[in-house]
């Protein structure tokens, strides 16, 4: 069981004091108030992810993202490496993505940041080393990102990764094993809401 509480953990992105926290339990995208934003972890969305990679039944939220401007940098929480990364093309998916890998008392976890630019992908290499505050991406546009709204899908996993994938919204009938599998990012990232 990794011990969240044994260590201190950078900014992901360094979010303003005023920032909107998003309630999207209707389905519907509405522009927040404030140039940064949150969208909340365990959300039910029904209605939200109408493409088909979510065959109609995926709509449990189990990352945070964090809505901000177009090339807002990203950076790497603690100490870890490149475990995967790469471009998922279809409709309503991360767009470009960066897996890492991160160690807390011998016990491995790996973080994905969804919905990058394709900036974000050049030089990376699996096994690549990165520091605590070293940006590993930037936000991209709706053209490589998915086609979503520009923001970052954080997710924590304690699933090793086969590649530059992993589910970041679930049936809700699999709520119970994906909160174990995919803990609250507000360990990492702090209290945001």
């Amino acid at each position: 069981m990794v011990d969240w509480g044994a260590q201190r953990f950078e900014e992901v992105i360094r979010m303003p004091e005023e920032y909107s926290v998003l309630d999207l339990t209707g389905g519907n995208w509405r522009t927040p108030e404030t140039v940064y934003s949150v969208g909340k972890y365990d959300e039910l969305r029904p209605g939200l992810y109408t493409t088909e990679i979510f065959q109609g039944e995926r709509f449990l939220h189990v990352g945070i993202d964090i809505g901000a401007p177009v090339g807002t940098p990203c950076m790497a929480f603690m100490e870890g490496e490149i475990s995967h990364f790469g471009y998922n093309p279809e409709k309503g998916d991360y767009g470009n993505v960066v897996i890492t890998r991160h160690e807390i008392g011998g016990e491995c976890f790996w973080a994905l940041y969804g919905h990058l630019d394709a900036a974000s992908l050049e030089g990376k290499y699996a096994g690549q080393k990165i520091s605590a505050g070293e940006v590993i991406g930037w936000l991209g546009d709706f053209h490589e990102n998915g086609g979503w709204e520009p923001h970052l899908h954080f997710q924590l996993s304690l699933i090793e990764p086969e590649t530059h994938d992993l589910p970041g919204v679930v049936s809700p009938k699999e709520r119970d094993q994906s909160l174990r599998d995919y803990p609250d990012p507000r360990l990492v990232l702090g209290q945001l809401y």
